[in-house]
C-alpha cells in the first residue's frame, strides 16, 4: 500500500446545533444535503449563513452537517484578522476560550461568545491505516506536500485515528495557498 494521503483544502465552514440551526432557519429547520465530503457522514449543506466580527462580516459560509452538539466556525488566520476576531488554532471541538462573533441567517441571528477556531492542520487516519503509517491517536507529526514551485513541510499536524474516519489530511485556505496547492495535493509523514 501507498503510504501518501490525499490533502484536501477545508474552506472556511460552520457546525451548528439543532438549536441554533433553527433560529437561523425557523422553528423545525433541517440541513439540506449538498454534497458528500471525503470523512464518512459528513456532508456540505445548500444552507449559508454571515459571520460578523467587529471589523466586517464574510457572507454565503457554508454549514456542514450533520449537526453538532456544539456551534463552531472555522476560518483560516486571514479570514479571522480581516473580520476582526481573535482565533486560536485549535482541534476542532476545543472551543474553550476561543473567538466570539455573531452568525446571520435568513430567520434570525446567534452571539457566540467562543467557538471561533483556525482549526489545527490533521489527519484522519483509521487504526488499520495509522498502525501502517507507524503513528498513534494524537501523534504530533510533519507532513511532506510535494508541489510545484512550492514544496514544503508542514509540522505541528496532528493524527486522528477512529474506525469513522478515511484517510486525508486537511488544511486551511492560507496553508492550500502558501503550497499553491492545485485541488490534487498529496502528503507524506516524515521525519525531521
Amino acid at each position: 500500500m501507498s503510504k501518501d494521503f490525499i490533502v484536501e483544502t477545508s474552506a472556511r465552514h460552520i457546525h451548528v446545533t439543532q438549536e441554533h440551526l433553527e433560529i437561523l432557519f425557523g422553528k423545525d429547520a433541517k440541513l439540506t444535503h449538498k454534497k458528500d465530503l471525503s470523512q464518512p457522514g459528513q456532508f456540505a449543506c445548500e444552507e449559508r449563513v454571515t459571520i460578523v466580527g467587529p471589523k466586517k462580516e464574510l457572507a454565503g459560509v457554508s454549514i456542514l452537517g450533520p449537526v453538532r452538539k456544539a456551534t463552531q466556525v472555522e476560518l483560516s488566520a486571514t479570514d479571522a484578522r480581516s473580520i476582526g476576531v481573535a482565533a486560536p488554532v485549535r482541534e476542532s471541538g476545543d472551543v474553550a476560550g476561543s473567538g466570539a462573533c455573531k452568525v446571520v441567517g435568513p430567520c434570525g441571528e446567534i452571539e457566540i461568545s467562543e467557538g471561533v477556531i483556525v482549526a489545527k492542520r490533521h489527519i484522519h487516519l483509521t487504526p488499520a491505516d495509522a498502525q501502517e503509517l507507524g503513528v498513534n491517536d494524537k501523534d504530533i507529526v510533519w507532513v511532506k506536500l510535494d508541489t510545484d514551485g512550492r514544496k514544503a513541510i508542514l509540522g505541528d499536524v496532528v493524527v486522528r485515528v477512529s474506525e469513522n474516519f478515511a484517510r486525508a489530511m486537511h488544511i486551511d485556505t492560507d496553508e492550500a495557498n502558501a503550497v499553491s496547492s492545485n485541488g490534487k495535493l498529496r502528503g507524506e509523514i516524515v521525519n525531521i
